[in-house]
């Protein structure tokens, strides 16, 4: 069984073609974000082997290691990205949608590291107000 499964996603709300195309859009917004963190680790590399760290040890892991639609409906289903039914009336909202949600995960990371460090439960809110709404 596939995990989260198309009713945990849709949550009711929304059909299969919806959220095929938040996924397909943010998936496109993760391989961006991946294509540009390694055009800067390649700029970073100074051309001495003896020093320079290897290219992809530079670029975040869950963009490395991860396909982009494993990661995107991941994002959706913790609730870091939200899908926006009229997205198509202000697509120009991207870049700062993906910056917002870029700081809500680390936000959420840092908070489940300081409950881990007190020994609490660590949580699995429904909604997170703070967390950007994806197209």
């Amino acid at each position: 069984m596939l995990h989260p499964t198309i009713d945990e996603l849709t949550e009711g709300k929304y059909n299969r073609y919806e959220l095929a195309l938040a996924t397909a859009r943010c998936a496109r917004l993760i391989t961006d974000e991946y294509v540009r963190q390694h055009d800067v680790a390649e700029k970073n590399q100074t051309g001495n082997k003896e020093t320079d760290r290897p290219v992809n040890t530079m670029i975040d892991r869950e963009l490395r290691d991860e396909k982009a639609v494993k990661v995107a409906i991941n994002r959706i289903y913790k609730g870091i990205y939200k899908i926006d039914l009229h997205a198509e009336e202000h697509p120009e909202d991207a870049e700062e949608l993906w910056e917002a949600g870029n700081e809500a995960e680390e936000r959420l990371e840092e908070e489940e590291a300081e409950r881990e460090e007190r020994g609490e439960e660590p949580e699995n809110p429904d909604v997170n107000p703070e967390v950007p709404i994806i197209e």
